[in-house]
């Protein structure tokens, strides 16, 4: 793996990266325990080999995720590109306490993410929802004064409907929207990806693992939670995934590679990320780019696992119904 493989481009006027970026919530303790200095190790690896998009959040272990990032690009700024999400508020004992997207929130959180990144520019920034509260036209404004000063490169959106995205686009061009994307989750090609080729736009797409169900994670912290992985429903899932198990083994693949090469397939004008928290993890995903799928191998990986085949949402009930991208 060298620097020297394809680019994507993040829309007409986001920044141009590496085709898989990396995700890092994660290495702020969102699925069990993590290794600070192995999750350093590993964006440093990540930036070795090439990787430039690194994807993280404000409210990431209230700011410890942005602190992590700051020391493991320290003297590589210049090799990265940093899409950061704002809008979600914790407690002091991490309990979510609502959503703020208000052009005045906007302001204040991008002056905590510069200082705790260490840098002077956000390239990507973007609400990691929609609030109801505060019409997009408003939220978007907001970012596209700190276009103007400087301070964000780039306008994204995450998790919103068609409807959300095209009025956002009005007021100022955006470059991608991140949302959920895998084999077993592929509501968005109905008209979520439809809308973003028609306006120029691009996609970061999480949850390319389904959150380790794909490839048979351990189900520990936020898993425990997700009604995919919960009680009965998550034992008949993973019985299903076996199967998809023993045709990436028949390929030569293991099963995170398979999951990346599917979408890389299926959507190459867009990015995955992917929340590799070691370094072993990390250079197991990038194993994908050297085993590209055919036409024939989508349809055969999709035969094995069609996205009927699992039960259950990708979030909770609760959470399911604030989120303006399943409207």
């Amino acid at each position: 793996m060298t620097p020297t493989h394809r680019t994507t481009q993040l829309g007409m006027t986001g920044p141009r990266v590496f085709p898989i970026a990396l995700g890092c919530m994660g290495m702020s303790g969102a699925y069990g325990p993590s290794d600070e200095a192995e999750s350093i190790a590993t964006i440093r690896e990540a930036i070795d080999r090439g990787v430039t998009l690194l994807d993280t959040a404000d409210f990431y272990a209230s700011g410890h995720n942005e602190l992590l990032i700051r020391r493991a690009i320290e003297g590589q700024r210049d090799k990265v590109r940093l899409s950061v999400k704002f809008g979600a508020m914790r407690g002091p004992d991490g309990v979510p306490v609502g959503f703020d997207a208000r052009p005045t929130a906007v302001k204040n959180f991008v002056t905590y993410s510069l200082q705790r990144l260490g840098v002077d520019h956000i390239d990507v920034y973007r609400p990691a929802r929609l609030d109801p509260a505060v019409p997009i036209e408003d939220t978007v404004g907001a970012i596209a004064d700190l276009v103007k000063g400087g301070y964000v490169r780039s306008i994204g959106l995450s998790e919103v409907g068609a409807e959300t995205i095209r009025r956002a686009a009005k007021v100022h061009p955006l470059s991608d929207l991140q949302i959920e994307y895998s084999l077993i989750t592929r509501e968005p090609e109905k008209t979520l990806f439809p809308t973003l080729t028609e306006l120029g736009m691009s996609a970061t797409l999480y949850g390319v693992l389904s959150r380790g169900l794909l490839t048979g994670a351990k189900v520990e912290g936020a898993r425990m939670h997700y009604p995919r992985f919960a009680g009965e429903v998550g034992q008949r899932n993973a019985a299903t995934v076996a199967r998809f198990h023993a045709y990436a083994a028949e390929r030569g693949m293991t099963p995170a590679q398979l999951s990346v090469a599917w979408v890389l397939a299926k959507q190459p004008a867009f990015v995955p990320v992917v929340g590799a928290r070691t370094r072993k993890q990390l250079i197991d995903v990038l194993g994908a780019l050297e085993k590209p799928l055919s036409p024939d191998d989508v349809a055969a990986v999709e035969a094995i696992l069609p996205k009927e085949a699992i039960a259950g949402t990708r979030y909770p009930e609760q959470q399911m119904k604030l989120l303006d991208s399943e409207r």
